[in-house]
């Protein structure tokens, strides 16, 4: 087995011993865990590099992770099913994304949906260039021995800037081989799929400018002229740094396969699990389509890793999980994770002639998951999620294999929306509206549920729900605009966003083309919308059904990051309704008004709880989420009619 040790290096009560109904209190433990993996066994060969990494005197190759559990204190008390949560930069998502802990206390229990169910949750760190914060799982994988290539890395400043960091959001970047580099090569763009303009040579160094002057460093790059705010820049340079990027889907892969399946004394989960799920979300999503990609839910052993899985708003794209000189934390269309395929059954590209299937590998061994795809109206707005659903012409549905179910989160975000309503993120990303509100985490839960009853109990889920060529829900993103003009001071984007076709060279996890060459674009399908702008398709919560707002999955960029007219990458739109009759004809409001469509508050929240009723008989939604749904429609009233208020003069 691939896991030579487990270090426990802490071991304590979660929540200081806090009673999870049944489940009763949880313990947690944090630790490393230590692999050895065999380069000549079948299950590792799609390892990008791995035959270059050093190996040990049995000829394996070593590396490490850091990891956390939190398991039932009385394990009987357990549903003896282990739920691993992919982190994403090195933090746990699925407190927050599942159980609604806020942002602020990842690890905090929230509504303990996840401890009441009895799950044991486990997460490791699979990134090797985490930022190095506290409470961070990160991989620490070896280097590919004479290793030396050129990368490409992208950025767009919200603010000026004369020095940027060769890396994303802080993440640990790949330093130049040399700070020369007369062929290194720097491009403009007006937008992500904007002609290059080249900067000269000249203009830019390697180095960070500090009290005006230039220190050479070779992770970053300065310009003394500056960076422009909303402008995408791309720096073409070498490197000879390659870590292995891939093993950190080995260590997933195996950590997960160790606790389920070892009876050795050192696993704390010995002879406890029984079924096994996962669950990602954004970039953690992504590397789980990867995974099924490279058919990495087998062990060295050929034993099944996952039984179920929940890829959470990954779109139609993998990404740079196993790639020489991968960066496993970008979001752009213009990269290696985001080619063909995106559908999981097998499809042929017409233009390019490729044919593949996100499972095609898997399929042919036999160790296909359950997979449930969930996205949110964010993803369908960048341009790649209706490829899971839509053949690469967009002239055709395509029906899914049968251990897979499609989820739409009709009218949501990328993030779950919460109140109070903010135009902010802390990247200093900036929307020019208010971001979406819509809070989808009341059908993820459900989605766990759903998928839990599948692999335990074989209850067959509710149906794939998304938009759809066939009945006319599916567009294209462009035949919306005169909807959202239509409503004053909205707007619509100049630049929507397309996956292309890219070529980066014949072999995967290498690129030989740089910058690639590029083919036509994808199609870009969304939902068609309603009279309010809302999503007509997919599952609909009481906040599209009945609305107090237009709740589109895209925003615009703020003015003052540079930019406008570029659609934000991740967050949607809160377009509040006029809450008076007078208040929509002094705009010139098409949407009706608050109090033309509900009688009163009461009414309205009637109407909200007679659709969360709806939901929860069609089971997209679970019966204990109802109050709060209704409450979170009341604070969304209670909030628009208190600016009424506010705006009304004094003695009114």
């Amino acid at each position: 087995m691939a896991v030579t040790s487990i270090e426990i290096k802490e071991r304590g009560p979660y929540a200081e011993g806090m009673i999870f109904d049944d489940t009763g209190a949880y313990e947690q433990l944090d630790g490393t865990v230590h692999f050895a993996v065999d380069p000549a066994n079948p299950a590792n060969s799609l390892i990008t590099d791995l035959e270059r990494a050093p190996k040990n005197a049995a000829g394996l190759v070593e590396f490490s992770a850091d990891f956390r559990i939190l398991k039932p204190v009385d394990q009987q008390k357990g549903s003896h099913k282990l739920f691993f949560d992919v982190v994403n930069r090195g933090n746990p998502l699925s407190l927050a994304r599942i159980n609604n802990a806020p942002n602020s206390d990842r690890m905090g229990p929230g509504n303990g949906f996840l401890m009441r169910r009895g799950y044991t949750q486990v997460w490791c760190g699979w990134q090797h260039d985490a930022t190095q914060d506290p409470g961070k799982l990160r991989v620490h994988v070896p280097n590919a021995a004479n290793t030396e290539g050129r990368l490409v890395v992208t950025f767009q400043p919200n603010g000026p800037s004369v020095t940027q960091m060769l890396s994303d959001r802080g993440h640990l970047p790949y330093p130049a081989s040399d700070l020369d580099q007369p062929n290194a090569e720097l491009t403009v763009h007006d937008h992500d799929s904007g002609p290059a303009t080249v900067v000269p040579r000249s203009d830019w160094d390697f180095g960070k400018i500090e009290t005006g002057n230039l220190v050479p460093d070779a992770s970053h790059i300065s310009m003394a002229k500056g960076f422009k705010p909303g402008k995408v820049y791309r720096c073409i340079y070498t490197t000879a740094t390659a870590p292995v990027v891939g093993l950190g889907i080995a260590a997933v892969r195996d950590l997960v396969s160790f606790l389920r399946y070892s009876d050795n004394q050192d696993n704390p989960c010995a002879e406890d699990i029984q079924h096994t799920m996962a669950f990602g979300s954004s970039q953690s999503g992504r590397f789980l389509r990867h995974m099924l990609y490279l058919a990495m839910n087998q062990d060295e052993e050929d034993r099944k890793v996952f039984d179920g899985i929940i890829a959470n708003i990954a779109g139609g794209m993998r990404g740079e999980f196993n790639q020489r000189f991968g960066q496993p934390s970008n979001l752009l269309a213009a990269s290696p994770g985001s080619v063909f395929p995106f559908a999981d059954v097998g499809q042929t590209d017409p233009e390019t002639g490729r044919t593949d299937g996100l499972l095609a590998r898997l399929t042919a061994r036999a160790k296909v998951p359950k997979i449930f795809l969930t996205n949110t109206s964010s993803e369908y707005w960048a341009g790649h999620a209706a490829l899971n659903h839509i053949d690469p012409t967009g002239t055709k549905d395509i029906r899914p294999s049968d251990s897979v179910r499609i989820y739409h989160f009709a009218s949501t975000q990328h993030n779950a929306g919460v109140l109070p309503l903010g135009h902010v993120q802390d990247t200093g990303a900036t929307g020019l509206h208010p971001f979406n509100w819509v809070d989808w985490r009341p059908l993820m839960r459900a989605a766990v549920a759903n998928l839990d009853a599948w692999i335990s109990s074989n209850t067959t889920p509710p149906p794939s729900r998304h938009a759809r060529l066939d009945d006319g829900t599916a567009v294209p993103s462009e035949s919306l605009r005169s909807v959202f003009q239509s409503f004053p001071g909205v707007g619509f984007p100049d630049h929507l966003r397309h996956l292309y076709r890219l070529d980066y060279g014949p072999r995967d996890g290498i690129v030989e083309n740089l910058p690639p060459v590029t083919g036509n674009p994808y199609p870009a399908l969304v939902s068609n919308v309603d009279q309010d702008g809302n999503d007509v398709a997919g599952i609909r919560l009481p906040d599209v059904s009945v609305p107090l707002a237009s709740v589109p999955g895209w925003n615009l960029r703020h003015p003052d990051t540079g930019g406008p007219g570029q659609t934000h990458k991740t967050m949607g739109s809160t377009l509040p309704f006029a809450f008076t009759k007078q208040e929509r004809q002094d705009t010139s409001d098409p949407r009706p008004s608050i109090e033309e469509r509900y009688a009163s508050r009461q009414d309205y929240l009637d109407r909200v709880e007679t659709a969360a009723q709806d939901l929860t008989s069609e089971r997209y939604m679970l019966e204990e989420d109802v109050p709060r749904v209704s409450e979170m429609a009341g604070e969304r009233y209670d909030l628009l009619e208190s600016r009424v208020k506010e705006a009304q003069p004094a003695g009114d």
